[in-house]
């Protein structure tokens, strides 16, 4: 039995694994969708053997994936994990949900610190949703904010 694949079947992979990126968002898969819808328009055009394909589906795959992130998203990456509390005073967010001096808020950081940009926060005024913030201190796991 000869595994020999059409045009069809490719286009179809790429889809399914464009659109399984809205379940999985690491970006990755993305690109594995579109290597496939390559091989897909290649093959409509051109009979190749299945190694080919493979091989093909493969190489540009995981070029598109290393080209996204080490030219067009290198900063985003990078999180501050083991950094100090004194590193993420300073930084400037914007409320996610307002605070006030008795109950907690969200805000969502420019900068992703350990990982994440939305962070629990506490203030010692009311701060209405939507509002731009600035890190004044870490109290243990939330960030204490203060306005701009």
């Amino acid at each position: 039995m000869e595994l020999n694949p059409e045009w069809w079947h490719w286009a179809v992979a790429g889809i399914v694994l464009i659109l399984s990126e809205l379940a999985v968002p690491a970006f990755v898969l993305i690109w594995f969708g579109a290597g496939a819808l390559l091989v897909a328009l290649l093959l409509a055009v051109v009979s190749i053997g299945w190694t080919t394909q493979l091989a093909l589906w493969l190489v540009v795959s995981v070029a598109l994936t290393i080209i996204w992130f080490r030219f067009f998203k290198p900063g985003q990456l990078k999180t501050r994990v083991g950094g100090s509390a004194s590193d993420v005073v300073g930084e400037v967010g914007l409320l996610f949900h307002g605070v006030s001096p008795f109950e907690r808020g969200e805000v969502r950081l420019q900068k992703p610190v350990l990982g994440a940009d939305v962070w629990p926060c506490i203030a010692d005024e009311a701060i209405a949703t939507g509002e731009r913030v600035k890190v004044v201190a870490v109290e243990g796991s939330l960030l204490k904010v203060g306005r701009v």
